[in-house]
């Protein structure tokens, strides 16, 4: 065991995760919990991940995100230093090379508020999301400097599809996160962040929703509102291209086997 665990070590950086094998009969809800105590550890998790799931450590180094891989920080450092008058304002995620460029760091959630925070004639770059910062730029009126950037997942929803899932489901809400495509959004009955897609559906009147976010999150819905349908919005082509494929990278194995050997480590440098 010592030597495969010694082998799988050297070869995290290759592989993203230590990859060992664990015994099948294994418990790892109880040894995952059991792990959090030993080792006074905290298990952050988006939304979007399996609904399995001061050092930092990560299931998998190559779970990225391809928003956050649209904006190389050398490229965006020149980018912004062709428009040194502008503030820049980052969607939360981004980089920590992006994060170090920025001004002001936003979430969905407040992106409208810290903008409208600026004077109007206060010319602002925002990045990395070209659709987000397109969707604050038409509902406050602003014209900011958009990074042309974008998630792969928000970006494949079909608006042909969708229409024809709303003729057959009439009664049906669209509901979108404001990272999805302007034509998508422009037809959305409600446009929010995760936490406000929530909220929501749990207090909606509507028994009927059609989600354009990933689609890990009608797991909390189903869980916040059991009494409600919730049907994924379809993407252009067949397959689940609406699961994030870097999120979907983090197993309840590769947590368990994280926690373990607390590897693979994040080392961020000053």
């Amino acid at each position: 065991m010592q030597e495969e665990l010694l082998i799988a070590k050297n070869e995290v950086q290759e592989k993203g995760f230590l990859d060992v094998d664990i015994d099948p009969t294994l418990d790892l809800f109880a040894e995952i919990e059991r792990l959090k105590k030993e080792k006074n550890a905290i298990i952050l998790a988006h939304l979007y991940q399996e609904p399995d799931i001061q050092d930092i450590v990560i299931p998998d180094l190559k779970a990225g995100c391809s928003l956050s891989e649209s904006c190389p920080p050398p490229l965006f450092k020149k980018f912004k230093e062709q428009h040194p008058d502008h503030v820049v304002i980052s969607y939360i995620n981004c980089s920590a090379g992006i994060k170090a460029l920025t001004d002001v760091i936003c979430t969905s959630s407040n992106a409208k508020a810290i903008v409208n925070s600026f004077p109007p004639e206060q010319p602002i770059i925002f990045a990395p999301d070209k659709n987000l910062g397109g969707w604050i730029n038409r509902t406050t009126g602003r014209n900011m400097l958009l990074w042309n950037g974008a998630c792969m997942v928000h970006e494949i929803f079909s608006l042909e599809k969708i229409t024809r899932l709303k003729v057959r489901h009439p009664k049906a809400k669209l509901i979108a996160h404001p990272e999805c495509e302007e034509p998508v959004l422009r037809i959305a009955d409600f446009i929010g962040s995760t936490t406000q897609l929530l909220s929501y559906v749990k207090n909606s009147p509507e028994k009927e929703f059609i989600v354009a976010t990933e689609a890990g999150i009608l797991h909390q819905m189903v869980k916040q509102a059991p009494d409600k349908t919730f049907i994924p919005a379809p993407p252009d082509n067949s397959c689940a291209c609406n699961d994030c494929p870097h999120m979907k990278r983090n197993t309840l194995e590769k947590v368990y086997l994280c926690m373990q050997y607390e590897q693979p480590e994040v080392i961020m440098e000053e």
